[in-house]
């Protein structure tokens, strides 16, 4: 049978192959060989020294094949939908385009055509990305030389202008010159406010996103893209601005979403929402640098802010979300960037983490995969929509506590999973280990002999009233691995736990896969579930408890591990359930049904293969079975009840 192992983990577009292309001009410009460069006519290949103005045009695509200069005086434009590929025969670390200080830029993409600059082969550091130098200040003082390519910049004019750029999407950059210093996708060297750069996508770097070395300019914007070393970094005294960043990181050893570093400029950062699903380190502050940072929400980070100078006592000049910052708090806050508004970036990755609370209706995209680091409650009046095809997956390793990782409906909410037999919704764990996360959670106010407003015994959530007919919402193919993670030795959570749901409530097409506890466990209720495949969960395959009287219909149970539990266990007061066509098949021996107390049940299409025990009661004073109901008589427990299938397991095709 399947062993289905859902190891999940983000596809991220490592390249841009957009089909949009660039152009060429009549006039000369010089080529950069040594100290004697010769006049090279335009074309399709950017390689040298520009002089005079030029426009590409956006009907022809431009090979970046060596270092490519904007000299002072002159101004390069580019047109909305232009391509530039950069040649990775060559050095990487000889294959950029630099402004030098005193020339200018006009990107001028538009989110239907973005300007798209990346490399031939798609491979990150693979050239050195767009370098800009201007006349504002900089600690490192006036016409410093650069860390890369000797390029002088920075004086005294904090309003330099260097140009205009807007919707450019910058893959593959980041070439390393050694180990100190490295290209960036864009390295800004003493840039002044009057230049513009908005809208904005750094992707797949090797080293950081964007650098700004001094100056005074702000940017407008910016999608930063698992680049391997910091998605921002300053330093050198910058002062300017950044606003509406959205950091995704889904790779792992990245540095930081931030990281500054030298003499304090106090720069501005309003809303910056950083996402990672691999954990790492979120901000960095070395030396004495500092910001003032608004709207800060960082998500699946092992460390929010760190502090790289141990002597650095006084953290005054970091505020983070209107306060000094501190080192204990996580700035888990509410998304302040909606990744959506860079959907004009094709291929981006589309990857976000779920909010801890979900007190509004709230859709999910079924175009998206989605990241689960702790809690998420739906709140009462509030009902979560997943569409078909959606990913969500719990930050786990081997060695987490998977308690602090769930996702709980509560009393008064709904949830609506939509999946479909082509686009079943998946839930499972990053680390694919059993019990690695809590699963799926929903609280109900249908009856339970727990009573109204009982405390169950997984998150001190709320449950049960005296509505059977509550409805909760609908839940359709979904596929749920990896969940069942340990509280105690007495609790646990399971796949699916349903504590007094109603009969109201849809339940059909469910997987549970891989659980260290109970693939599905009824806390009361009235709830039916129709079609379910539970394969090598640990405890029990199905549980109930507190009177549940509800249905279950067409289920498949698959053993192929040691030391489970059993197919069915059934305990407490006898809610007389019905199971209907139940088959469950044992590759390991063991139980296969288990009734404790009084609880029994009405089943009928009972077929069992390769148990050592079909029916066991737990207690042993109890000598009347005629609460457990099989094929219309009382049971027995001398039957083996091996008959042929009652369900056939290709209906579960759909269980990849």
């Amino acid at each position: 049978m399947k062993n289905f192992k859902n190891r999940f983990l983000p596809t991220l577009a490592l390249a841009l192959g957009l089909a949009i292309s660039g152009c060429s001009s009549d006039d000369d410009f010089e080529r950069l060989d040594g100290d004697d460069p010769t006049p090279t006519p335009e074309g399709t290949e950017l390689n040298g020294n520009l002089e005079d103005d030029r426009v590409l045009d956006a009907s022809e695509i431009y090979n970046l094949t060596g270092v490519y200069s904007v000299e002072s005086g002159a101004t390069l434009t580019i047109p909305a939908g232009t391509e530039i590929v950069a040649d990775t025969d060559e050095d990487a670390t000889g294959v950029y385009i630099v402004v030098q200080k005193g020339g200018m830029i006009d990107i001028q993409g538009t989110s239907s055509a973005p300007v798209v600059m990346r490399s031939s082969n798609g491979e990150r550091g693979s050239w050195g990305g767009l370098v800009i130098a201007g006349d504002a200040e900089s600690t490192a003082g006036v016409d410093a030389t650069a860390e890369v390519g000797g390029i002088i910049y920075g004086g005294s004019n904090s309003e330099d202008n260097s140009g205009s750029i807007e919707y450019l999407v910058l893959s593959d950059a980041g070439a390393q010159i050694n180990s100190e210093s490295q290209y960036n996708g864009i390295s800004l060297y003493a840039v002044g406010s009057e230049t513009t750069i908005e809208n904005i996508a750094i992707l797949n770097g090797s080293d950081d996103g964007i650098e700004f070395f001094g100056g005074s300019v702000t940017a407008t914007n910016l999608y930063l893209e698992n680049n391997e070393d910091d998605a921002v970094d300053w330093t050198e005294g910058w002062n300017g601005t950044i606003t509406n960043t959205y950091v995704l990181h889904s790779i792992e050893n990245f540095s930081t979403a931030i990281e500054a570093d030298g003499v304090d400029g106090n720069p501005t950062i309003e809303n910056f929402t950083a996402v990672s699903s691999t954990g790492g380190v979120a901000l960095q502050f070395k030396a004495q640098s500092g910001a003032t940072i608004t709207g800060l929400s960082l998500s699946g980070y092992d460390t929010a802010l760190d502090i790289a100078e141990e002597t650095r006592t006084d953290l005054s000049g970091i505020q983070l979300n209107g306060a000094t910052a501190e080192l204990d708090l996580d700035y888990s806050e509410a998304q302040t960037v909606d990744p959506a508004m860079f959907d004009w970036v094709d291929n981006r990755g589309r990857v976000s983490v779920l909010p801890g609370t979900i007190d509004e209706d709230f859709s999910l995209d079924g175009n998206s995969e989605y990241i689960i680091n702790g809690v998420v409650s739906v709140e009462e009046g509030a009902t979560l929509t997943i569409p078909a095809g959606t990913k969500i997956t719990a930050r786990s390793d081997d060695n987490d506590d998977g308690t602090s990782i769930y996702l709980v409906v509560q009393k008064g909410a709904m949830i609506d999973i939509q999946g479909t037999e082509e686009k079943p919704v998946v839930m499972s764990s990053t680390s694919g280990a059993p019990g690695s996360w809590g699963g799926l959670v929903i609280a109900g106010n249908a009856e339970t002999t727990a009573g109204i407003d009982a405390t169950a015994e997984v998150g001190g959530i709320i449950y049960g009233g005296d509505d059977p007919e509550d409805n909760s919402g609908s839940i359709e193919y979904l596929i749920l691995a990896d969940a069942g993670a340990q509280i105690n030795s007495e609790s646990q959570y399971n796949g699916l736990s349903l504590y007094a749901v109603g009969s109201e409530t849809n339940i059909e097409n469910i997987a549970i896969l891989n659980g260290s506890d109970d693939g599905v466990e009824f806390f009361g209720g009235s709830v039916s579930a129709t079609n379910l495949y539970l394969e090598n969960n640990e405890d029990d395959a199905v549980d109930w408890t507190e009177g549940w009287n509800g249905a279950v219909t067409n289920t498949y149970v698959y053993h192929t591990i040691e030391n489970f539990s059993t197919a069915i266990e059934a305990d407490g007061v006898n809610g007389n359930p019905t199971v209907e066509n139940f088959t469950a098949v044992s590759e390991t021996g063991g139980v296969a049904l288990q009734f404790k107390a009084q609880s029994g049940a009405t089943i009928t299409g009972l077929s069992l293969s390769g148990y050592e025990t079909a029916i066991d009661i737990a207690e042993e004073t109890r000598t009347d079975l005629s609460g457990i109901q099989t094929e219309g008589e009382t049971a027995t427990l001398e039957d083996t009840y091996e008959t042929d299938a009652t369900v056939d397991v290709a209906m579960f095709s759909w269980v990849e």
